[in-house]
C-alpha cells in the first residue's frame, strides 16, 4: 500500500518507501527526483528561482537552490545516490494574463531548474513546462512514475489567487528588517 503525500507551496518529500506525493501547480514547478537503484524518489514545489535569504525566511524550500538542494540532501540521506537521479520537471504556467508573459514568475522557475539539472549533472528525462494550463501532478516515489493533470479553468482562477496571495506574503516579509544580533569577543 502506498502513502499519500500532499505538498504545497515551499513544501517537499522523499521517501523509501512507496508513496504518491501530488501537489497542484500553477507557475510554481515541482521538480520530481527518482534513484532507480534505490528506488528512492522525491518532489519539490518552488514559489521562485533562485536562493532564499535565509535572515528573513522561515520557508527557504520556497526558492529554487534550496529546494532542489533540501530534496537532493533528503534523498541521499535515505540511501539515494546523487550520480543516479533523474528528474521530471512540471508546472510553470503562465496563469496570471494580467502580468506580462515576460515579467510572469513560472518561465524564470522552469529555466532555473532546467539550469540546475544540468550543472548538476542530473538527467531530465521528462517534463510538461509552461503553457497557460495548471496541473496536478502524481509522483510514485518507488517507481519514478508521474501522471499529470490538467485543470480546468475555475480550478486555474483558485490557485492564481493562492500563488498571488503567496507571493505577496513573500515580498512583505521581504520587506520587513531583520532582527540584529551582534556578537562580541
Amino acid at each position: 500500500m502506498r502513502k499519500n503525500v500532499n505538498i504545497h507551496i515551499g513544501e517537499y518529500h522523499a521517501s523509501a518507501s512507496p508513496s504518491i506525493i501530488h501537489t497542484v501547480l500553477g507557475s510554481c514547478v515541482a521538480a520530481c527526483l527518482f534513484d532507480p537503484r534505490s528506488l528512492i524518489g522525491g518532489m519539490n514545489h518552488i514559489l521562485l528561482p533562485g536562493k532564499a535569504d535565509l535572515n528573513h525566511f522561515d520557508v527557504s524550500a520556497r526558492y529554487g537552490v534550496n529546494a532542489m538542494e533540501l530534496l537532493i540532501n533528503r534523498m541521499m540521506k535515505l540511501g539515494a545516490k546523487r550520480n543516479s537521479l533523474q528528474a521530471k520537471v512540471f508546472g510553470g504556467a503562465h496563469v496570471l494574463p494580467s502580468i506580462s508573459r515576460e515579467n510572469g514568475v513560472g518561465d524564470k522557475i522552469s529555466a532555473f531548474v532546467i539550469e540546475f539539472l544540468q550543472m548538476e549533472n542530473i538527467r531530465l528525462i521528462n517534463s510538461d513546462i509552461g503553457g497557460s494550463d495548471s496541473r496536478k501532478v502524481f509522483f510514485y516515489t518507488d517507481t519514478g512514475d508521474a501522471y499529470v493533470k490538467k485543470l480546468p479553468s475555475l480550478q486555474l482562477q483558485k490557485i492564481a489567487r493562492k500563488e498571488k496571495k503567496a507571493s505577496r506574503r513573500v515580498k512583505d516579509i521581504a520587506g520587513k528588517p531583520g532582527d540584529i544580533t551582534l556578537f562580541e569577543d
